[in-house]
């Protein structure tokens, strides 16, 4: 299983991010995020959370890690599982329509819930 300074660094690259984009991005200096990435030093909570922002990801992943067996734990629905891995495949203006309806049919919901109260 990859090191937090590895999914940190597969996943800056990914984004064709520099450790100095990120860095300002964050908030942290250039040193820091090498620290970061190379020595494995762990960052606060607040940087986690701003990193995971900017790489479009979870603390939790940043952390932990996922494999196939957490999304499997996580999410029962074998066939909503599968839905989510091929929307992951659409290009990102398809994902973020997808994510939109998403938002839009679960504030429906609460909506409905909070006024059955």
């Amino acid at each position: 299983m990859k090191k937090l300074g590895e999914r940190i660094q597969e996943l800056r690259k990914l984004k064709e991010l520099t450790q100095a984009e990120v860095a300002k991005k964050i908030g942290i200096s250039l040193t820091q995020m090498a620290r970061y990435e190379i020595k494995g030093v762990q960052p606060p909570a607040g940087v986690l959370s701003k990193m995971a922002n900017v790489f479009g990801t979870t603390v939790d992943y940043l952390v932990n890690g996922a494999t196939e067996e957490k999304a499997k734990a996580s999410l029962k629905d074998a066939e909503l599982l599968n839905q989510f891995r091929a929307i992951e495949k659409l290009p990102k203006e398809k994902q973020s329509i997808v994510k939109d309806l998403i938002d839009a049919y679960l504030f429906r919901t609460n909506i409905q819930q909070q006024l059955a109260r």
